[in-house]
């Protein structure tokens, strides 16, 4: 695998925050060239490409830290203009030293953290799949909102007057909701029940509005994934938020460089572990969660209801696996075949519902 000092004469570093934007031009030996402060916005982004032009005239890559959110503007910017970004994680710092940091110094290890690394990440594309992440993000903060609501409505109805807690703990927990939502306090009652019906009423419409409001994203979700990987929703155990999440964190062809790469992006791949005459593998803790928990849903959906995948379970229990270990397993061919249909998407879809993981 060539690494990337073989492949241009300079790396841009570029520290990002919200109102700044520190960038320091390195050579591939890790010389420092030259740095430079720019504001974090349209000139300061054209000024940064200027200072490149200048001090990287010849083939160059800009490491950017953050691309998802302060770099995200001069991640696209640079791209329409038709350079080369790489995605860097934060770089870490030396344990010497009192392990001292600045912006600048912060550039300067995004740009040798590129030129040392193995595999650059490739920056997500924007557009439609920025539109999905967005959606995404929205509608999880309405769930996540009408979760707490809910929880706030059971512990008022919990400390109600006897009266009304009698009537409200008899319901289904959607029935209380329309109930509570329906209540009215009158003038005849005390001040503590007509507090109580109003602090009831108020919660369960928060509780309704929310549930309309992510059930309307999750229709826009559904319009998204329809347009851009219809394929995905034909298979058992994806539904659009799961197809959502795999294809924002996918995003584009050629940005995982394999199928393996893939899956220890989301934590899927086992990580080796051996040492002289021991070879094992331990568990990857780390990867991207969001699309761990999407595999893991896909996995739990075909366990329940899929016989071949029933079966596939079965057979590796009885190879001496453990059930988690089966379920390991089989999360990693669901990322094989997800991979698989988005990458070759133009080729004819042989996975369909009755297929074994």
């Amino acid at each position: 695998m060539t690494m990337l000092a073989e492949q241009v004469d300079g790396v841009i570093g570029v520290d990002t925050h919200r109102n700044t934007l520190a960038a320091a031009g390195v050579s591939p030996i890790g010389a420092i060239m030259e740095t430079i402060d720019a504001p974090a916005h349209g000139r300061g982004y054209r000024r940064l490409l200027d200072f490149a032009r200048q001090h990287v005239p010849g083939r160059r890559c800009w490491a950017l830290e953050g691309v998802g959110s302060y770099g995200a503007g001069l991640a696209a910017f640079l791209e329409d203009a038709g350079e080369r970004v790489v995605e860097v994680c934060r770089p870490k710092r030396p344990a010497i030293r009192g392990g001292r940091k600045t912006d600048m110094l912060d550039a300067v290890r995004a740009a040798r953290e590129a030129l040392s690394t193995e595999h650059v990440i490739q920056p997500r594309t924007r557009g439609e799949r920025e539109a999905l992440r967005v959606l995404l993000a929205t509608r999880q903060g309405a769930v996540l909102a009408s979760t707490a609501a809910i929880n706030q409505l059971k512990a008022l109805i919990v400390s109600a007057p006897d009266d009304l807690r009698a009537e409200l703990r008899k319901l289904t927990r959607p029935a209380q909701i329309t109930r509570c939502a329906g209540l009215r306090d009158r003038p005849a009652q005390t001040v503590e029940h007509r507090m109580t019906i109003r602090a009831l009423h108020s919660t369960a419409q928060r509780i309704k509005n929310l549930q309309a409001e992510a059930k309307q994203l999750e229709g826009e979700i559904l319009q998204l994934v329809r347009q851009e990987a219809p394929e995905l929703l034909d298979l058992l155990g994806v539904g659009p938020i799961t197809a959502a999440q795999v294809l924002v964190r996918w995003s584009h062809p050629g940005r995982f460089r394999s199928e393996a790469a893939f899956a220890s992006f989301a934590g899927v791949a086992p990580i080796p572990a051996s040492s002289g005459l021991t070879n094992k593998h331990r568990l990857n803790r780390s990867g991207d969660r969001q699309l761990n928990r999407a595999f893991h849903t896909i996995t739990l959906i075909r366990m329940r209801l899929d016989p071949a995948t029933k079966e596939y379970v079965a057979r590796r229990v009885s190879e001496g696996k453990t059930s988690r270990d089966a379920q390991r397993c089989l999360k990693r061919v669901i990322c094989r075949q997800l991979f698989k249909i988005l990458e070759h998407r133009s080729h004819p879809i042989v996975e369909h519902r009755s297929q074994a993981a």
